[in-house]
């Protein structure tokens, strides 16, 4: 895992993010371990500067899908949902993942 990935595998860390997301923009990274595009956008990911918090739907299911019905985006994976007190403000998909885009969106939220 990059320096700057922080794993969201719980119910409790998914909350803890949403009460953050309060005061800044938090950045979240659905990344599947079995993709080659997830994969690609995991290298992208770790170019972002910021920190990204990390689901990997393999392992956290149900975190992911809670994720989805807070937000009301569907699920994708892989896939990057940018949240700001408390609700989705931004989100890619797939090849439309690029750390610059990300960097700009989160900047947009502040």
């Amino acid at each position: 895992m990059g320096k700057n990935f922080l794993p969201v595998d719980t119910r409790e860390a998914l909350d803890t993010l949403i009460d953050n997301s309060k005061s800044h923009p938090v950045v979240v990274f659905k990344h599947s371990t079995a993709c080659g595009i997830s994969a690609a956008a995991y290298r992208e990911m770790e170019k972002y500067e910021g920190d990204v918090s990390l689901v990997v739907v393999q392992t956290a299911r149900d975190v992911s899908r809670e994720l989805a019905t807070i937000t009301g985006i569907r699920h994708e994976s892989p896939q990057v949902i940018i949240l700001r007190n408390g609700k989705a403000v931004w989100n890619a998909s797939h090849y439309q993942i690029k750390a610059g885009a990300v960097a700009q969106a989160t900047e947009s939220a502040e």
